[in-house]
């Protein structure tokens, strides 16, 4: 089969990507590996993650918070089986929405493993070792990427996990032991806190989600140790793990070289994503991968050292964002039909979905001090909201970060509710390449959560802040 355009990998990059093309009129084919399309995203990744977030958080809500509001439960019970089975629906869902898509689209769904024979020709091997060929002038790597392992710590899938084996626990554990401080591990410790589980988190880093602005990890730490009793251990280095029976046994050097351990039901080794590159023949076509053997080389047009083949989201440089890489895959399919699209990288955003949740668009403050660029800042604290004082979410702030000379907002940084949703405002904002006195003179509906916003940007501008 000859193809205008073929895509290796349907997770967001891919199938948003293959979408893109064939509304511009390409002939379009992705190659699945997996029965389900969607990738590691919808099927072990963001979405039965995000169901699981919501389930828990009603629970915890309905233990902990309904009484407050007037409303009286007994013998509240978690079902882990259901809740299993609703995230098992949630996937469900999304994956008929893809192959909808597709056939909507007059996309081919190929299954099995693509590998190059040269740069216009994919072999397909599927399940059964059955190849077959297929041809394209246009070719889109967007396979995702692994759970990153670690050599001297072996996961048995049982005790030992990844996030992926975290998702199907059919127990809630009476101790949880996870190993990393990032968005992966919170957000599942957060799953488990809220159900009832002690949860250890070992982070060798000095700050959790460490890639973010540094007064957000702080808050976020704060928080979680008050409202889940999350137990946090900094500057701790894992040296291994053990699993014996239903137990298993964490080590690891504290920051003065002691050595220190726990015992838990189970370990969730979250210590970040690997690129998937293994099997795809990129040495047939002349490619060399780099940052240490793992991501596919690409130019500021996505388009690999090879003309004509392209790669987007986790299997290239940059942050390992599922819309990041959807962004991408609109960006190359626009390329090959020939128009001119543009992608800030810098204004791509960041969510970690924890309550509250953490955002953050735009440079850190650490960046903007590590760059000598002159700043001033301004946050409001959602205790001083009166939406958040009447949901009972008054924990986090706003934070904006502007240019000391043209106001410009370099920077937007909020950890409280809804905060997800909240950083597109920002985003938004900074494309159009707003000031904080742009921000601070839009009307806000009140009461809303995203007056916070208003009123950082507010405290921006002159520290003009009304409700501060």
């Amino acid at each position: 089969m000859q193809y205008d355009v073929i895509v290796i990998g349907s997770g967001p990059g891919g199938y948003v990507a293959a979408i893109r093309c064939a509304q511009l009129g390409l002939k379009t084919a992705v190659i699945e590996k997996y029965k389900t399309l969607g990738g590691t995203c919808l099927n072990v990744g963001c979405i039965p993650s995000k169901a699981l977030l919501d389930s828990s958080e009603h629970y915890h809500n309905a233990a902990k918070h309904f009484s407050a509001h007037g409303i009286n439960l007994s013998n509240l019970q978690v079902d882990m089986k259901q809740m299993i089975a609703r995230k098992d629906d949630v996937i469900g869902q999304n994956v008929a929405g893809i192959e909808f898509l597709f056939k909507k689209n007059k996309i081919d769904s190929l299954n099995g493993v693509g590998s190059f024979v040269d740069k216009n020709t994919i072999k397909i091997t599927k399940e059964g070792g059955e190849t077959t060929q297929i041809t394209s002038k246009n070719i889109i790597i967007a396979t995702g990427s692994k759970p990153t392992a670690l050599p001297f710590l072996p996961v048995d899938k049982k005790r030992i996990i990844t996030s992926t084996e975290a998702l199907t626990l059919t127990e809630v554990p009476n101790h949880l032991i996870i190993i990393g401080g990032g968005v992966i591990g919170l957000e599942l410790g957060s799953v488990y806190a809220r159900l009832g589980s002690k949860v250890s988190v070992v982070e060798y880093e000095k700050s959790i989600i460490p890639t973010m602005d540094g007064a957000l990890g702080k808050e976020l730490q704060r928080v979680l140790k008050k409202t889940l009793g999350m137990e946090f251990y900094m500057g701790h280095k894992v040296t291994g793990a053990t699993a014996k029976g239903k137990k298993v046994t964490v080590t690891a050097e504290n920051p003065k070289g002691e050595s220190v351990k726990w015992e838990g039901d189970h370990c969730i080794v979250a210590v970040g994503r690997t690129a998937y590159t293994e099997g795809l023949g990129l040495e047939n076509i002349g490619i060399t991968l780099e940052e240490r053997g793992k991501k596919v080389p690409v130019n500021e047009h996505l388009e690999t050292p090879i003309q004509g083949v392209y790669a987007i989201g986790d299997a290239i440089k940059g942050a390992m964002l599922a819309h990041k890489a959807e962004d991408e895959g609109v960006f190359v399919a626009e390329r090959i039909a020939g128009q001119k699209p543009h992608i800030d990288y810098n204004l791509i955003p960041g969510v970690v979905y924890t309550w509250p949740e953490v955002a953050s668009v735009g440079k850190t403050e650490e960046q903007l001090k590590a760059e000598g660029l002159k700043y001033k800042t301004g946050a409001f604290p959602f205790k001083a909201s009166g939406r958040a004082k009447a949901s009972g979410d008054t924990d986090g702030f706003v934070k904006v970060l502007a240019s000391a000379d043209t106001d410009e907002v370099l920077g937007v940084h909020m950890i409280g509710p809804r905060a997800a949703d909240m950083i597109a405002e920002a985003t938004i904002a900074m494309e159009y390449r707003a000031s904080a006195e742009d921000i601070a003179r839009i009307c806000h509906a009140h009461p809303t959560y995203t007056e916070a916003f208003r009123e950082a940007a507010l405290a921006a501008t002159a520290n003009r802040a009304i409700h501060m």
